[in-house]
């Protein structure tokens, strides 16, 4: 009798790190779509658009984003610059999805 307790305490435990982990999971997810979001907004606002797109025409600033981007990997790693770049992303969706919610 003990032992069933033991284990569904066990399990119980389990259960709640397994769901704190999954909201935290989806709470990044939230950011980072939130974050998209607004950026793809605002990359059409009236303002920005023709200042982008003469940068999507400029091919030294292509060049250079290019050479930015191999600098990033989507797989989790313990690269840090992926790291430090995935963590200014989140606070910035969070700092955006909180102020407009």
């Amino acid at each position: 009798m003990i032992k069933i307790i033991q284990l569904s305490v066990l399990f119980v435990l389990l259960s709640l790190s397994a769901a704190h982990a999954q909201f935290a999971a989806q709470a990044e997810a939230k950011y980072m779509a939130t974050l998209k979001a607004v950026v793809d907004y605002k990359i059409n606002d009236e303002e920005n658009y023709n200042d982008i797109e003469s940068l999507r025409q400029n091919k030294r600033f292509n060049q250079e984003l290019t050479r930015m981007l191999s600098k990033l990997s989507n797989r989790r790693t313990k690269n840090s610059t992926n790291a430090k770049v995935y963590k200014i992303l989140l606070k910035a969706g969070k700092d955006i999805y909180n102020e407009l919610d």
